[in-house]
């Protein structure tokens, strides 16, 4: 019994500094029990123990709770042991720099597109998906750059298995939309999210190959839609391109010979 009760306080721990992680401003501790089901002593208790061993922070001007520093430890590790994310890096700031965008690295999880790395954009209004975040993949550049190198049927395994969330009003909302999608992302040789995962915001990538010949992971921009504008589209997509070309060369790696 004690070690169901020990392994359910661990699951509740983490689902407490998973939401923590949500709320970039900070969040209240009411909300976070709420979030997670729990009673507000429960979590109090919880977060107690986290901001005990570092991986949680009150902020008592805001009676908010943020993640700690342990966590972006932690979560460093983790981006240690994907070998492409410390090459990546030079390259995301000359794209940043290049497009004056944000640039960012990602990988799929878990059926989710999600960020590794990035480089804000110094635009005032820019897109983030802060790393860690996790996006329905076919709402997502980087997901969808990473689903054209599949075979159509596992792109629609996955569709049926996860489904196509409407985030947005142009979120693809059918498999037919979906694989129209991937199959014109194949033909240029780079994805683009059209206010599908925020209205407003729009998304460029392209795949990074292994040395295996298996994407490893997606490279992309994203701005606001006022600047990514229809007619750049073209340009910064291949531009985009390049960049994953740069790294896949940088890592070793290569496309298989039959996609």
């Amino acid at each position: 019994m004690a070690e169901k009760d020990g392994v359910q306080s661990v699951v509740r721990a983490l689902t407490l500094l998973r939401l923590m992680a949500q709320g970039e401003g900070g969040t209240r501790l009411s909300d976070l029990a709420r979030a997670a089901g729990l009673p507000v002593s429960t979590a109090h208790r919880l977060l107690t123990t986290l901001e005990q061993q570092g991986f949680a922070q009150f902020e008592p001007a805001a009676s908010a709770w943020h993640v700690g520093r342990e966590t972006f430890s932690t979560g460093m590790a983790y981006g240690r042991r994907l070998s492409f994310v410390a090459p990546a890096l030079p390259m995301l700031r000359r794209l940043r720099d290049a497009t004056r965008e944000t640039a960012n690295l990602g990988i799929l999880d878990d059926d989710h597109l999600v960020t590794v790395s990035q480089v804000e954009s110094r635009e005032i209004r820019r897109a983030l998906s802060p790393p860690g975040r996790r996006v329905p993949v076919f709402c997502s550049a980087m997901g969808k750059a990473i689903l054209a190198t599949w075979r159509d049927e596992e792109v629609l395994a996955l569709a049926a298995r996860a489904g196509l969330p409407p985030l947005t009003s142009k979120s693809l909302r059918t498999p037919k939309a979906a694989m129209a999608d991937i199959a014109r992302t194949r033909a240029r040789g780079w994805a683009l999210d059209d206010e599908e995962f925020n209205l407003g915001m729009r998304c460029l990538a392209a795949v990074v190959w292994s040395p295996q010949g298996e994407a490893a992971c997606a490279i992309s921009i994203s701005g606001a839609a006022a600047r990514l504008t229809a007619d750049r589209l073209e340009p910064l997509g291949e531009r985009v391109a390049q960049a994953a070309a740069a790294l896949t060369a940088l890592l070793g790696g290569a496309p298989p010979a039959e996609l």
